[in-house]
């Protein structure tokens, strides 16, 4: 109902409620109550000689509010709860307006200030007046559903869709919703047997029960007529064309079914954006490339629409002036040759861009790439450069010569030699052999022709090679080495082995 420092605050001396002294702007964020009302008159002092209004507006259950004359001259602030006057007993509200504010809201509404029929004010409410009230507020949910079962049991078409309860529990109000006329006199003798209080029966239209329950919009606030919407005015479906919205009645229905009240806000500044542009309706353009229909209107970028008849699909952008200027030029009977306007391309100078790139001397984003992209070459040239000793074996008895060997281990560089290929210095058996078998058998070794003072030079060149174990290393490590049986050579005892 009220927050901490508004009607439930207490003062110093008692339980009197401290009241709200913030001229109607709640701490709370949107303030604790509906339709809060900002007296920006609040700080205002008076003329001389000028009688402070002593009309107020209180406020009652959700959305009601009426106006009452504090005859007594109490010290009453936003937020106080007073006893006001009421047919029977006495009704309990919240002060929502006090000061010069009242008379404008009086105007507004058309009552005068000397009116008969404002109420008077009695007296701040007491701690008993304040638990009595809430106790028969506490009544009202489980008596609107009660009313609602004796109305279907009646087969009334109406729909009660909220009960007020008056403050010293002697009088209810059941606000209910009906299409057409309802003869509620027998519902309401079987309701005051029921409550046992007086009933009063009041009917609503669908924007005023919308007003008083509160919902969540579409537009994910709370609904404007719970908050600060008092006056409902006419919206129509004009209101939505000129706007260019869909005639969806599940897009611009509110929670009451009615059209949103929220499309009169702006409607005015397009009907004022709309007088400069052309009447169209169902109007053509007629060209020498045939005639354009209207399409669609961007009014917030003065931009209208048209398609060719041949051409539907393909919408050309017109301006206003320039759909203007055909339908003055169709009027005299003159055909442009095309909807756009003619450029003038002898008018049109090439004007140079000026080069953004590097203007304060920025390193290039791929400066990185570059380098490495330079090292990558640079290892594929020592990998692809021949090395200077090769040592390819046609067979496991091939002789090669020492001075090769002994050459090798001077070398700096281990990995220069070495082959891109791992399999270029695999030994090919099949390397030697040749389509004639005559052939083969001359290049056959000759046991003899290594007859000499050194009958192990063969074995030294073997012992050469164990020396040097990375020369001819191949590049892949799960290479398996291959397996060499060096047998003990026989001893030529001066026959000829066939």
């Amino acid at each position: 109902m009220a927050c901490g420092s508004c009607s439930t605050g207490q003062d110093k001396n008692g339980g009197i409620p401290a009241g709200c002294n913030n001229n109607g702007s709640c701490g709370t964020g949107g303030g604790c109550n509906k339709l809060n009302v900002f007296d920006w008159l609040g700080n205002m002092s008076l003329p001389e000689g000028q009688v402070a209004c002593d009309v107020m507006e209180i406020r009652f259950k959700n959305s009601r509010k009426e106006f009452y004359r504090n005859v007594n001259n109490l010290t009453l602030n936003v937020g106080d709860i007073v006893a006001t006057e009421s047919s029977p007993g006495h009704d309990i509200g919240v002060v929502s307006v006090t000061g010069e504010l009242v008379r404008l809201q009086l105007k507004k509404k058309n009552v005068s200030y000397n009116s008969e029929e404002i109420k008077k004010i009695y007296r701040k409410a007491k701690q008993q007046d304040i638990d009595k009230w809430r106790e028969a507020q506490a009544l009202e949910v489980e008596t609107m559903f009660k009313a609602r079962t004796l109305a279907l049991k009646l087969s009334l078409q109406m729909k009660i869709s909220d009960v007020e309860f008056q403050g010293d529990k002697s009088k209810a109000v059941f606000y209910y919703t009906a299409d057409g006329r309802v003869d509620f006199r027998e519902l309401i003798k079987v309701m005051a047997d029921e409550f046992k209080v007086r009933i009063e029966m009041r009917q609503i239209g669908a924007r005023q029960e919308a007003a008083r329950l509160g919902a969540i919009g579409s537009c994910g606030r709370e609904l404007c007529c719970s908050t600060w919407l008092n006056d409902f005015r006419t919206v129509s479906t004009s209101a939505a064309r000129y706007q260019q919205l869909s005639l969806n009645p599940l897009k611009l229905a509110g929670q009451c079914g009615k059209l949103k009240c929220c499309l009169n806000y702006e409607l005015d500044s397009y009907l004022d954006a709309l007088k400069e542009f052309p009447e169209i309706d169902n109007r053509r353009l007629a060209t020498d490339k045939g005639f354009a229909f209207h399409q669609k209107t961007d009014i917030f970028k003065r931009i209208i629409w048209w398609s060719y008849t041949s051409e539907p699909d393909v919408f050309v952008p017109l301006t206003i002036a320039r759909t203007k200027e055909i339908f003055k030029l169709n009027a005299d009977n003159i055909k442009p040759a095309d909807l756009l306007e003619p450029k003038q391309f002898k008018d049109l100078e090439i004007v140079k861009q000026p080069d953004y790139e590097n203007v304060v001397g920025q390193d290039s984003l791929t400066r990185f790439d570059d380098r490495k992209k330079s090292n990558n070459n640079r290892n594929k040239n020592n990998q692809n450069r021949k090395p200077q000793h090769t040592n390819q074996r046609a067979g496991a008895n091939s002789e090669v010569p020492l001075t090769e060997k002994t050459a090798a281990p001077q070398q700096k560089n281990p990995n220069q030699n070495r082959p891109a290929n791992p399999n270029q210095n695999k030994p090919n058996p099949n390397q030697n052999k040749t389509a004639n078998p005559q052939q083969a058998s001359q290049n056959k070794p000759n046991p003899n022709q290594n007859k000499g003072p050194n009958p192990n030079q063969n074995k030294e060149a073997n012992t050469n090679k164990a020396q040097l174990p990375n020369q001819n290393k191949p590049q892949n490590p799960n290479h398996k080495k291959p397996v060499h049986n060096h047998k003990p050579k026989p001893k030529n005892d001066g026959t000829d082995q066939t």
